[in-house]
């Protein structure tokens, strides 16, 4: 519900109007104040609390429970299911339904013993991802069997592991075939725990393996925590180690659920925003927070139109599915509505406590030429990123007119924002692949990411609230924006332009002085050059008349044009220079 703070102006002023309609009291010079007044971070906390009790896969238990819970909160602010809306309802929701061409699959208990001990060396009340996905259930006895260590990948043809438990130091998924389908082994038991886990230190921590499903085989993986791996190790040491293990799983034909929610647009219905957020995943940062940051932001924004304090222009969208899954669905399925989808914005990782699992929030920017040639302050991620292409880059405004609210709210909460090159992996792909403008909200690094430490206790509400606020802020300013917008937006990219122009100087300078090469300086600014002349261009999408932007956009073009003009000959001076300082040396 609305603050009565809020709520009381409205109140009065319709008395003293009497029939009078009343504006909307939203709009851009005071969405972070009202937002940050409206948006708790109550709901998405307490959605977040609920999805995360749940090992989530696409058609089990878990997954489904969550759109439902997701389907109950949009009714109770006033979303209607589809079928039955009426013409003239705003607040639409509808749950597709799709037959799934796999068996869904959950995990129900397990547990690993050295035989010969008492206290078990894994259990699923502690580590609910020590069961592979896709893992099927042992005889409910359990299995007990030699343990064979194998230290060197190449030589697991060779062996006889018929009837054993191989373990091995990777990923299940990596030797599954060779060890189960050809090999005959009973079933496999790993260790691949990445670095920036911080294993040593999170000694209990799992992160979730997968294997392939194979329903002849009827297997099953076990993925250690660093302290169960060196246990085993040190037993096997001593001599021979066999293993009792007791695994309760369950496969099941299913459906495939997605939940969409539209918020129509009162002047330009077609034309939209889309937040995803993807329901699958074992944790809590990832991705139960998307989903709960998503649900209290349509909330919301459903009270705001309500009291008449918000009319959006364009329509406000949000979907929870399967990641990449149900968005690259989304906008492939109807081409005629993805022709209109303007935006795209995926809510991953988005709530965490940085205090607890490090990193910091990100915006991965569109691809720009920080993804070819990324230095300075430009960083990738230790989830890592592939080098791109000149061809591959997406110049727009969205990124840097994002980047620069986020930062408005992080002055105000004393938050801390920073970007990171594209490196994909997210529900902001498919936009992306369908040239819609896109970006990813996100955390990394995270020491628990894809861990069954990935808990409650590592999400804030504080960030949940910073997320929302900002993310809604950045939505309404576009859903509403005009020729002012654009305008304003502009002088945004200029400013952005010149700061990164000047920066990349100032790499250049240091790269040319270093012995690199004067061409490739002056094709990264020539490429960044090339990036914000044609952001610029790309603010046309929201103006009506262009006539008057027209001219604003060569203004702001030439500045940029001749800037770095003025760059490429400095460098070039600079090169010069250091070329006779060098000849002289000598």
């Amino acid at each position: 519900m609305l603050k009565k703070l809020y709520l009381l102006p409205i109140i009065l002023l319709l008395i003293s109007c009497k029939n009078e309609p009343t504006a909307p009291v939203l709009n851009s010079s005071n969405y972070f104040d009202v937002l940050n007044e409206e948006f708790t971070g109550d709901l998405a906390y307490e959605t977040t609390s609920f999805v995360e009790k749940y090992w989530r896969v696409v058609g089990n238990t878990g997954f489904n429970k969550s759109v439902y819970k997701i389907a109950e909160e949009l009714e109770k602010s006033g979303f209607v299911k589809e079928d039955v809306a009426k013409s003239n309802d705003v607040l639409t929701y509808r749950i597709e339904t799709r037959p799934l061409k796999n068996p869904t699959w959950e995990s129900v208990n397990a547990s690993v013993n050295i035989v010969g001990e008492d206290i078990p060396l894994l259990q699923h009340s502690t580590n609910r991802n020590m069961i592979a996905l896709n893992s099927y259930s042992t005889p409910k006895e359990g299995v007990n069997a030699e343990v064979v260590y194998i230290k060197d990948l190449k030589k697991l043809k060779e062996l006889d592991v018929k009837g054993k438990i191989v373990f091995a130091e990777t990923s299940p998924h990596k030797i599954f075939n060779q060890a189960i389908v050809k090999g005959g082994a009973l079933g496999l038991i790993t260790y691949s725990n990445p670095k920036y886990l911080q294993p040593q230190k999170n000694t209990t921590s799992i992160q979730f393996r997968t294997i392939p499903l194979n329903e002849k085989a009827k297997s099953w993986a076990i993925a250690m925590s660093y302290k169960a791996k060196e246990k085993l190790k040190a037993e096997l040491s001593k001599g021979k180690v066999s293993l009792k293990v007791t695994i309760e799983t369950n496969i099941y034909p299913s459906e495939e659920l997605t939940i969409i929610a539209d918020i129509k647009g009162n002047k330009e219905p077609k034309e939209r925003l889309v937040f995803s957020a993807h329901i699958q995943e074992p944790g809590a940062n990832d991705n139960a927070t998307g989903v709960g940051v998503a649900l209290e932001m349509a909330t919301l924004t459903a009270e705001l139109i309500k009291n008449n304090i918000f009319v959006p222009n364009r329509t406000l969208t949000f979907l929870w599915g399967d990641e990449i899954i149900s968005t690259n669905r989304y906008v492939k399925e109807d081409t005629i509505r993805a022709k209109d989808i303007k935006w795209g914005i995926s809510l991953d990782m988005v709530g965490e406590d940085t205090k607890k699992t490090g990193g910091t929030f990100l915006i991965e920017k569109m691809p720009d030429p920080s993804a070819i040639w990324t230095r300075g302050n430009d960083k990738h991620t230790e989830w890592g990123g592939r080098k791109m292409k000149l061809e591959e880059m997406k110049p727009h405004y969205l990124n840097d007119f994002l980047i620069d609210k986020f930062k408005e709210q992080g002055k105000r909460t004393n938050w801390v924002v920073n970007t990171n090159p594209f490196e994909g992996g997210s529900d902001h792909v498919p936009f992306l692949k369908r040239n819609i403008p896109s970006v990813l909200f996100w955390h990394f690094t995270d020491q628990f990411y894809h861990t069954d430490n990935d808990r409650i206790d590592k999400v804030s509400q504080k960030t949940l609230k910073n997320v929302g606020v900002s993310s809604l802020a950045s939505a309404y300013t576009l859903l509403n924006a005009n020729n002012t917008t654009a305008k304003s937006i502009l002088l945004n990219i200029e400013k952005t332009a010149i700061s990164r122009l000047q920066e990349e100087q100032r790499q250049s300078e240091i790269a040319l002085k270093k012995g690199d090469s004067l061409s490739t300086q002056l094709s990264i600014i020539s490429a960044w050059k090339g990036w914000y002349t044609n952001s610029t261009k790309t603010t046309l999408d929201i103006v009506k008349d262009s006539t008057k932007h027209q001219e604003y956009i060569k203004e702001t073009s030439k500045k940029i044009d001749s800037l770095s003009s003025k760059i490429i000959e400095e460098l070039k001076r600079v090169k010069k220079h250091s070329l006779l300082t060098s000849e002289n040396t000598f």
